[in-house]
């Protein structure tokens, strides 16, 4: 595995971020006491938030080894990768298909620290971290590690999950999403999620204004708003729906729907 430079010197402890809050909030153990009293805070005013998170991260591993497994992707890029849990994304894929090359891209520098210690990879294929933010396309699609470890040539997988209810469309969110998809060939994909108060309108609300008061504001999209993201793009059945709704495996956690506040697609981008 290689891990591009970072730093602990920038690591802030006394605010919660939302990678660390996210870990917590999971039962991981890679958090600060700001993170767990923010995700106290948020667990309180909409206490399915844990089964909502676990119903986004299984997402993720399902249209990973989908990918892997069914469409013979060996690439995958994977922006705000989160605390390493296993399974990893390199794990599932790697497990699929040992050759596949992973690229994690992070702005949170514990993820980095973490990563050196935890992330590794298959002799046959490649594991390579990136702390960047996805605000800065050019500095992951600029970066020594993308470049040495995907083959512009090939399909890839770029994975934004869990991290577009973060973008605001004053951040120019779809322009963002564009410039990582524009430099990928014909034949690669997007698996994304998006926030939304559709189903809970009340609860994620509060939740909502919980993160805005820890400094991470969040948007929250319509069904219509989340689909313009795949505007262009070849929908994979069942389309954009729920995440736990997306090809479900036999022994996932059954949920309901008002638990669930993400919408989840995989989308090819066409030849």
């Amino acid at each position: 595995m290689h891990i591009g430079d970072g730093g602990q010197e920038r690591l802030n402890t006394g605010t919660a971020h939302s990678a660390r809050v996210y870990d917590y909030i999971l039962g991981g153990k890679n958090h600060y006491e700001a993170d767990t009293v923010a995700g106290d805070a948020m667990v309180e005013v909409w206490p399915a938030l844990p089964v909502h998170m676990r119903a986004n991260r299984a997402f993720m591993l399902r249209a990973s080894r989908y990918l892997a497994r069914e469409r013979g992707v060996r690439q995958f890029l994977d922006i705000g990768t989160g605390l390493p849990t296993s399974p990893n994304l390199h794990e599932v894929v790697q497990g699929a298909a040992p050759e596949s090359k992973v690229v994690y891209v992070d702005n949170d520098p514990i993820v980095l620290n973490y990563a050196q210690a935890l992330l590794t990879s298959t002799p046959e294929g490649r594991t390579t971290y990136i702390e960047a933010d996805m605000r800065d396309p050019d500095a992951i699609l600029g970066s020594a590690e993308f470049r040495d470890t995907l083959a512009l040539d090939e399909p890839v997988a770029l994975l934004v999950v869990g991290m577009l209810h973060f973008i605001h469309p004053g951040d120019d969110d779809h322009g963002l999403l564009s410039r990582l998809l524009d430099p990928l060939p014909a034949g690669s994909y997007l698996a994304a999620t998006v926030g939304t108060a559709d189903f809970a309108p009340e609860e994620v609300g509060r939740v909502a204004e919980r993160y805005a008061a820890e400094g991470m504001p969040m948007a929250l999209r319509t069904r219509e708003e989340a689909a313009a993201f795949f505007d262009g793009l070849e929908l994979v059945e069942p389309g954009l729906v729920q995440v736990h709704k997306w090809r479900p495996d036999p022994g996932d956690e059954q949920v309901r729907d008002e638990d669930i506040a993400m919408y989840g697609a995989l989308a090819r981008k066409p030849f």
